[in-house]
């Protein structure tokens, strides 16, 4: 394993036109690039997610041939605005020499995908094997597919989207509003709208989770009035852990910035609609859905697979809700 930091001092410029001073971009990698340099298989995280995949993907990797590391090049990048080693609200801004805070500006999918290309260049890597990520990762995998259709030779997009729906909108919205509601938000601080990501996390645990594990892992047993005016139910209890858990890995304004993100997805912008941009794609698709996925649910899968050429559709049974791609590892291994 290899956790590495590129660097980039070329002006780099994003789609709404703002520039930066240059990038960085922390990513890990694990394996050896081939002669060829075409054994690469990239992963693209999630939304909270870091650039270790073996952090939270462990059972997918380990449990898949296509992804062994004595044969393959395995790697994944940091998505610019987290906080887990690429460029940030919390990096340090060279026109201030302070941190940027509110002053990041806003990256969208395709301006991760602009900044994940130039490390590929920086790594001559030539083709890329398998391309595979869920949720926000799969909208960047999709975006890279049609900005470069020959790169890819297997695409693997898990409960994403072409363009994010407007219930998926609206989720974001409304964890963005608890942040901006909490009143330290404006202040320029490392801790700033800490207590309103608390509750944005609580607030997306009900689009990541079902109905159904809510009400088998959260079920209360208190048989008396008296118990149960003094008893915490383990749902009050399961949504507050969550969301401190969150709040003491992440930061509000990552959070803030990659909902936008999210929300800005849509290939089909400025290329003739999402039917013409997903014709664009090369790669053979393995598209697979989580049968409870409440926030990317199982039409959006299907429109990837109506609209992709050359595409396979598999439909995962879970009760794990959109999480289902983190936890189902061992069916998601079976169908790669």
């Amino acid at each position: 394993m290899s956790y590495q930091l590129f660097t980039s001092a070329a002006e780099f410029e994003l789609e709404s036109g703002e520039k930066l001073e240059g990038i960085h971009l922390g990513y890990h990698s694990f394996g050896k690039l081939n002669v060829e340099r075409n054994n690469v298989v990239w992963i693209f995280h999630a939304l909270t997610a870091n650039s270790n995949p073996f952090d939270w993907w462990n059972n997918l990797i380990e449990g898949s041939s296509k992804f062994n590391v004595a044969t393959k090049y395995i790697i994944c990048v940091n998505i610019p605005g987290s906080c887990y080693g690429s460029i940030g609200p919390l990096s340090i801004n060279p026109l201030t020499d302070q941190p940027f805070y509110h002053e990041f500006p806003l990256f969208t999918n395709r301006d991760v995908v602009k900044a994940f290309r130039l490390l590929k260049e920086h790594l001559k890597i030539n083709s890329i094997q398998i391309g595979i990520g869920g949720s926000l990762g799969g909208q960047q995998l999709l975006e890279w597919a049609i900005i470069e259709p020959n790169l890819f030779e297997t695409i693997i997009p898990l409960a994403t989207n072409a363009k994010h729906s407007p219930w998926g909108i609206a989720y974001n919205t409304s964890q963005r509003w608890a942040i901006e509601n909490d009143s330290s938000w404006k202040t320029s601080s490392t801790d700033a709208g800490r207590e309103g990501l608390k509750l944005a996390r609580s607030i997306a645990l009900l689009s990541y989770r079902s109905a159904e594990i809510y009400n088998l892992n959260q079920l209360d047993d208190v048989d008396n009035i008296e118990d149960a005016l003094k008893f915490e139910h383990k749902a009050i209890s399961y949504q507050k852990y969550q969301g401190q858990k969150l709040a003491n890995r992440f930061n509000a304004y990552s959070y803030h910035l990659l909902s936008k993100m999210m929300d800005l997805h849509d290939v089909g912008r400025g290329r003739g609609g999402v039917k013409n941009a997903l014709a664009i794609i090369k790669a053979n698709a393995l598209v697979i859905s989580l049968s409870s996925d409440l926030l990317f649910p199982l039409e959006d899968q299907i429109f990837l697979h109506q609209n992709i050429k050359q595409s396979q559709h598999f439909i995962i049974e879970t009760n794990y809700g959109h999480d289902g791609f983190l936890v189902e590892t061992k069916k998601i291994a079976a169908l790669i």
